[in-house]
């Protein structure tokens, strides 16, 4: 969904201990994906 809302990732890391993925994406979008694939922001979009 970043990339089709013309969004940069500037960072992706995959913890293999853990199976968590977190994305930087912009200045100010932090996501992290859990190993089950629930996601969250860690911190939430200020508008």
């Amino acid at each position: 969904m970043l990339s089709n809302l013309y969004k940069d990732i500037r960072l992706f890391r995959f913890d293999d201990k853990t199976g968590q993925v977190y994305i930087l994406s912009g200045d100010d979008i932090q996501i992290i994906v859990l190993n089950n694939g629930i996601w969250d922001f860690v911190n939430e979009p200020e508008l």
